[in-house]
Order: structure tokens, then sequence, then C-alpha cells
């Protein structure tokens, strides 16, 4: 009986699909990201945005991340750092989302999923109604 083989793809493989569909709008207008410096060969640095969700006190307003993937992504997740200063828990006073909010990623995440699960963060009710620092501000 044959055993099942596990390929494993290549991190810039995975992060070339990723480009790719960032480029092509995957984030269904609440969410986008691609390189940061298009001359990144190393698709390290990344930079994400959340459009902040209806009826909460993100509403109407942008947010820019930086999204820095390592060596080792997608078997660890990236770290993530806003620039635009959010009042958001698991984000600390310099803008880097605490890694406890990653605990539970798996390799077959990816950035779009990251991106999608803070925008859902910034819709509970701990999050919602929390007030904002003045719209454009940064860190």
């Amino acid at each position: 009986m044959a055993q099942s083989q596990c390929v494993e793809v290549p991190r810039n493989f995975v992060l070339l699909e990723e480009l790719d569909e960032g480029i092509q709008g995957g984030g269904g207008g609440k969410v986008s990201w691609g390189l940061e410096n298009q001359c990144d060969s190393s698709l390290t640095y990344w930079r994400g945005t959340i459009i902040g969700p209806a009826k909460t006190k993100f509403e109407n307003r942008i947010y820019t991340l930086r999204v820095t993937c390592g060596e080792d992504y997608p078997k660890k997740p990236p770290s993530i750092r806003f620039l635009t200063r959010i009042n958001l828990t698991q984000v600390s006073s310099a803008g880097e989302l605490d890694k406890s909010f990653l605990v539970n990623w798996k390799k077959e995440k990816r950035i779009k999923h990251v991106l999608t699960e803070i925008r859902n963060f910034m819709c509970e009710k701990n999050n919602a109604k929390l007030s904002q620092p003045p719209e454009g501000s940064s860190y």
C-alpha cells in the first residue's frame, strides 16, 4: 500500500499566489494587501488595508498595516503592526498586534485571512464601541 506524501509548497510560491490574489482584489473591497515595495524580491514586507466595518467606531475609516512574512511563513504567522492609530484590544500602544491573536495559526492561512479576522474582531462587542484616535493619525 502506497503511503501518501505531503508536498510542501515553497514559501515564495505561496507568497506569489497571495500577491496575485491581492492584485486581483481578492479581499472583496473590505481588505486589501500587496507588497510594500515592488522591488522586494524576498516577498517579506507587505501593506495591508482594512476598511472599518459598518455600525462600529471604525466605520468609514481606512486602516493601514505592515505585514512582515518571515522566513518560516506560512508555517509561522506573519507579524502585524498597524500604521494607522487604532484603539483595539490586542493591539499595543505602538500598534503591534499581540502574538496571542494568531495563536491558532495554521500554515493554510494567508494574509487575507489575518486581515479579515482583524476586521471581524473590530465588530466584537468589546471593540465595536471603543473610542478611536483622531482620524488620519498614525504611529
